[in-house]
């Protein structure tokens, strides 16, 4: 329902509808990403859509799928080379046979003591997002919190938190643990990079989801 009535409805209004997702260790859980030119135009676009007839002919049915909708993150690129790279005419059209493999992401949610400040993204940039790449997993994008208020209040979103999350993706199960595995093992990354991660990590501990795009998913 969400591809086939909600995405093109939503970019009518001014949201970029970045991606979709299910949740491979959670088949109750489905993830979107959607962006914005800003707070202001946020809240217009989403005033226009679910005050507008898309929404309201389906709210119901959609509604009625859901348990939980408040576990919302409010996120801006860490740098100008943190956003996603989202390519134009990637989307596949409504009714089309979906793609022969699917791609695996790995998104990773990490809460700090404070914000992650400029210091900190560069050190990410340095010596962080290297090593997804150096061991396979090509690293799209990565974010932190935006402590802008929430413009559409009718949407909660998860307040007060500091988060920085990052984003890598490959190509499937094997390739995912292949990764992991190679980290584990990397004396780099345990003796050189972790220490100076965990100073700025703080309880609870990170989330980490699996997600796997919809047939019509940009972010594939």
């Amino acid at each position: 329902m969400f591809d086939r009535e909600f995405v093109e409805p939503r970019e009518a209004v001014g949201m970029t509808a970045l991606g979709q997702f299910r949740a491979l260790d959670d088949p109750d859980r489905f993830v979107w990403l959607r962006g914005f030119d800003g707070m202001p135009s946020r809240a217009e676009a989403l005033e226009s859509f679910y005050g507008g007839p898309v929404w309201q002919a389906h709210r119901d049915k959609a509604n009625a799928t859901m348990t939980d909708s408040d576990d919302v993150l409010l996120l801006w690129p860490a740098s100008v080379r943190g956003g996603f790279p989202v390519p134009a005419g990637a989307r596949q059209a409504a009714g089309e046979p979906a793609a022969s493999s699917t791609p695996l992401g790995l998104a990773t949610v990490r809460y700090g003591h404070g914000p992650f400040d400029t210091a900190f993204v560069e050190f990410f940039e340095q010596r962080v997002r290297p090593v997804p790449a150096g061991a396979g997993g090509e690293p799209p994008a990565y974010l932190r919190s935006e402590d802008a208020p929430n413009t559409f209040p009718a949407l909660p979103v998860r307040a007060n938190e500091e988060v920085f999350v990052w984003f890598a993706r490959f190509t499937g199960e094997d390739h995912l643990d292949d990764r992991l595995n190679r980290l584990q093992h990397s004396e780099h990354w345990r003796e050189e990079v972790l220490p100076p991660l965990s100073k700025r990590w703080a309880r609870p501990p990170r989330q980490r989801l699996r997600p796997t795009p919809t047939e019509r998913s940009v972010l594939r």
